[in-house]
């Protein structure tokens, strides 16, 4: 008697939840390339995982320190950085879910994020036409004319600064600590290295921003020290508001709104604000 074929049956294997990075079991045929490698990425354990992490930090205080320190441009050492950084965590096996990224998420996240930019705007829009407030806009930085801001703020701080640091802090770090991290660990240290990225530009800004500069006046030699941690508070601060808008959206999207309302709309008010001013 012959005995009849029996069904190829695909192997079962675990693969990392797109939430939270619990494993879970699913389906896998010999040939995804993609869930074999997760496979083997949880096999090795939380020590890989957290080498993963750190090494995401390290490499984030390298493009600060190369940023800052010996002046690269940000033109280009955004995006390539941020291309690099999704490049790992995908190698990583990070999916996009866990990025923040995944498609089905992209309209929630873009509704949040123009949400967002409606309520900063109003903000700043009352904060300019009050007088009291209005000093707090009067950066020497953004002092430029109309073509000049429209520049800075459509097309300089979007590529230089935000879409590195969305995805560093809000997509890739947030993906690789929620492997091993609850959800308000992985809020409070995003939010806290988010604040510590903000160090050097901070060093600047008690002779860039007139109120600032004239808060910290009497501080003498702890003025900057004083600058600096503010700045880092209230950076970290900013990055808990952007990350519970990561959380509550799924989407990236919606951070990146917070974030380019509070940049570029400063930048744009505050050329109105200078003009109020004269």
């Amino acid at each position: 008697m012959v005995a009849m074929n029996s069904p190829a049956v695909s192997p079962v294997v675990a693969v990392a939840s797109p939430t939270d990075g619990i494993p879970m079991v699913s389906v896998a045929t010999a040939h995804d390339p993609v869930r074999r490698r997760r496979l083997a990425l949880i096999a090795r354990g939380r020590r890989a995982r957290m080498a993963a992490t750190v090494v995401v930090v390290f490499a984030l205080a390298g493009v600060n320190v190369a940023n800052h320190v010996l002046g690269w441009d940000t033109m280009w050492l955004g995006p390539v950085g941020a291309v690099a950084l999704l490049g790992f965590a995908r190698w990583q096996g990070l999916s996009w879910h866990q990025l923040g990224l995944a498609r089905h998420t992209h309209a929630r996240g873009i509704r949040w994020g123009l949400g967002v930019i409606a309520v900063v705007g109003l903000v700043y829009l009352v904060g300019i036409l009050l007088p009291s407030t209005r000093t707090a806009f009067l950066d020497v930085r953004y002092h430029l004319p109309p073509a000049g801001a429209l520049l800075t703020a459509f097309v300089m701080i979007p590529v230089g600064t935000i879409l590195l640091e969305e995805v560093a802090f809000r997509s890739v770090l947030w993906g690789f600590l929620s492997r091993h991290a609850r959800m308000w660990q992985v809020l409070a240290g995003s939010s806290l290295l988010f604040g510590l990225w903000h160090v050097f530009p901070a060093m600047a800004s008690a002779t860039g921003n007139e109120a600032i500069g004239s808060a910290v006046a009497g501080l003498g030699p702890f003025a900057k020290a004083a600058v600096v941690g503010g700045t880092v508070l209230f950076t970290a601060l900013g990055g808990v508001l952007a990350g519970e808008l990561r959380r509550r959206s799924g989407s990236l999207f919606a951070s990146v709104g917070m974030h380019w309302a509070t940049n570029s709309l400063g930048v744009l008010f505050g050329v109105l604000a200078w003009r109020l001013a004269a």
